[in-house]
């Protein structure tokens, strides 16, 4: 379930790069990154969902309700940035052993 989602994903990236925000400006960094518009309550159930998993912790703050990553949270985001770093340099090495040919 964590990852099955690229939206949890990214968004458990950008507060990983953000530490906390609140709910809307997670929000709106997120569709400046898609650039589209997410509706709300898609949103909302994205948090709602990492919240229930353990990724992230919900607090409030006045009527704000203020979002971080957990340590779980963390410690995947760190994961999947390692895994894909390697899938990339992987490719990377691919590419420059071909000397530009195809490697099919």
């Amino acid at each position: 379930m964590w990852f099955q989602s690229g939206r949890r994903r990214d968004l458990c990236a950008i507060l990983y790069d953000a530490g906390e925000l609140r709910g809307q400006k997670a929000k709106t960094r997120l569709e400046r990154y898609y650039d589209v518009r997410i509706d709300p309550q898609s949103f909302y159930a994205t948090l709602d969902a990492l919240v229930e998993s353990g990724h992230l912790e919900r607090r409030t703050e006045g009527i704000h309700d203020v979002y971080g990553l957990t340590e779980a949270g963390a410690s995947r985001v760190e994961s999947y940035f390692a895994w894909l770093t390697e899938r990339v340099e992987n490719s990377e090495r691919q590419v420059s052993d071909a000397g530009g040919r195809s490697l099919d």
